[in-house]
């Protein structure tokens, strides 16, 4: 997971400005919602449907995860920000 996050971030830095647009997320409700044509020996709708919603529900979590990842990334380098001015202005002044 964490290579995926890093191969994404990467990607997103790499992009010029003027190309970068926002990502296209699959959201868990369109997964819900998509619907195939039933043919006459098709597949079965049901398994069809509990497919999608166990589909539905990892994307959820996985992108509860993501945030939940990004929120600490965030944090992290807040507080090494500061360690590093706080450390840096203690050297300064000796």
């Amino acid at each position: 997971m964490r290579n995926l996050i890093r191969r994404l971030m990467t990607r997103r830095e790499q992009r010029p400005a003027a190309v970068a647009r926002p990502p296209r997320t699959l959201r868990p409700w369109q997964i819900r919602e998509w619907s195939l044509n039933v043919r006459r020996r098709g597949l079965d709708p049901v398994e069809i449907r509990a497919f999608l919603h166990r589909v539905a529900d990892e994307l959820t979590v996985a992108q509860t995860a993501l945030v939940a990842v990004q929120e600490e990334n965030a944090r992290i380098k807040n507080a090494l920000r500061a360690w590093q001015s706080a450390r840096s202005a203690s050297h300064r002044y000796r």
